[in-house]
């Protein structure tokens, strides 16, 4: 009882073991009540002698791989060559490695597991085979077998090359010496990501099947390694992207104006939401030292970096100028001028710019072929604020014509970007247009500017069925009170 000779009565206690002859009888526990919960596992007690009955084996890794102080010659000679070849490449892959040093590894434990001298790993990128790690130099292998093995997810073995025909002819094999070859798929499932290739000299022993049986295991362990290993460099790289769009896409924000101006006897806002994580569109608020108000929208051609790149090098340049060249008509050739120079082949930028006299009311303005404004008179009329020239970023000897416009107590400026009025359902169907934009300001025109842009964005969101807008979306709102 418990690995102690009964040699009179004993009082059994649950977890008490006792040996008769073969038979083995654990005393359990008594029958739980009804409702208790029971462990999935249970520990009995259990003497360290008890390990030394002739029925039990006891054994370590080391033991296994042929390394330890009590290993014997002949369970040496039990353990196979495949075992040990296969438990060390768990081990030397178990662990997070840079991809290329992947590469490395894997071969070099493919090469001693087979005890060949040369190998080289490709792996399939964009339709082409890539070599990734190698050991020696000028492989020449046919397009027979790398098709068969990649097509065919075959694994080949040539047991010796000197006596093929079609090889022996071959420089490669001539100068190499090669004896024996080997080449396998390094597959997941049923894709192959590449090939595995190996051989030895006419001096080394020829390759035999329970090498290739035993490299084709192993090429299908380290294929699912790499593809891990490629999946998590894509999921690392996404991941710092998304941090570099993040911020990139925060500063992008600090160049906007947070907020708008206070102007005696105006109700101004703004808005801006870029379709992605940054956007091309750039509206601005400029206050002047004589008390004037500097507006200024823009679209950049396209959507995401290179659009907002462009965006804040078109801001940049807004910020000097608009103090130096006070008049929107100059401010605009001369701004024209300097994008010129450097706007990439195919980019270009359309804007409104502005120039506010708040006592007067009226806005001196120069437009290089933005969406025209609309007015919302106090009236009832809506009038489109025309007259504009061509975009900038093309052509820099262009000269933008000035041109006025009077707001009146009660009238309502709309500025804003092509995202506005071309956003559409998402099932397809009419864009919501300069009509619908026109039809639910003068629906809301009571509201302050700041309400009527909330309100805006959720209708046109609730009106496309889209959470996120196909385009940058910029409106400013300018209503003399």
């Amino acid at each position: 009882v418990n690995a102690s000779l009964l040699e009179g009565s004993h009082s059994l206690q649950p977890g008490d073991r006792i040996f008769a002859g073969h038979l083995t009888i654990d005393v359990c526990e008594s029958p739980s009540k009804s409702g208790e919960t029971r462990s999935v596992v249970r520990f009995v007690r259990q003497d360290t002698d008890s390990f030394r009955r002739e029925a039990t084996i006891v054994t370590n890794l080391n033991e296994v791989l042929g390394e330890g102080p009590q290993k014997s010659a002949q369970s040496a000679l039990n353990t196979t060559r495949a075992i040990r070849a296969l438990i060390r490449a768990g081990q030397e892959l178990a662990g997070h490695r840079p991809l290329q040093q992947l590469f490395e590894v894997i071969l070099e434990l493919a090469l001693s597991a087979v005890e060949a001298k040369r190998g080289v790993i490709l792996i399939t990128e964009n339709g082409t085979l890539s070599e990734r790690a190698s050991r020696g130099d000028e492989f020449t292998i046919s397009t027979a077998v790398r098709d068969r093995v990649i097509r065919d997810r075959a694994a080949l073995l040539v047991k010796d090359a000197l006596i093929d025909s079609a090889l022996r002819k071959q420089d490669s094999i001539i100068l190499q010496r090669i004896r024996s070859f080997m080449a396998v798929p390094l597959q997941t499932g049923d894709q192959v990501i590449g090939l595995l290739y190996v051989d030895n000299g006419t001096l080394f022993r020829p390759f035999s099947q329970e090498d290739l049986e035993l490299l084709t295991v192993m090429a299908n362990v380290a294929g699912v390694r790499i593809e891990h290993g490629r999946l998590l460099a894509v999921e690392q790289q996404e991941q710092l992207t998304q941090m570099e769009m993040g911020q990139a896409s925060e500063l992008q924000q600090n160049l906007l104006p947070s907020e708008a101006p206070e102007v005696a006897g105006y109700d101004i806002a703004g808005f801006n939401l870029p379709c992605r994580t940054v956007g091309g569109d750039y509206f601005d608020f400029l206050q002047y030292s004589d008390g004037r108000l500097g507006l200024f929208i823009a679209d950049v051609c396209g959507k995401g970096m290179p659009a907002a790149l462009l965006m804040s090098s078109l801001q940049a340049r807004v910020e000097m100028l608009f103090e130096t060249e006070p008049d929107a008509a100059t401010a605009m050739t001369v701004l024209n001028r300097n994008i010129a120079r450097r706007c990439p082949i195919g980019r270009f930028i359309t804007a409104f710019y502005g120039v506010l006299n708040p006592e007067r009311g009226v806005l001196d303005y120069a437009n290089a072929g933005h969406n025209y404004p609309i007015v919302l008179r106090a009236t009832g009329d809506i009038e489109t604020v025309q007259g504009g020239g061509l975009v900038m970023g093309l052509f820099g000897t262009v000269s933008y014509e000035p041109h006025s416009l009077a707001l009146n107590k009660g009238d309502l400026l709309v500025l804003y970007s092509d995202g506005v009025t071309e956003a559409s359902p998402v099932a397809g169907g009419s864009q919501f247009g300069e009509a619908g934009l026109t039809a639910f300001l003068a629906a809301h025109q009571s509201y302050s500017c700041q309400d009527i842009l909330s309100k805006l964005v959720r209708h046109v969101r609730e009106w496309s069925g889209a959470s996120v807008f196909a385009d940058d979306f910029t409106i400013v709102l300018v209503r003399r009170e």
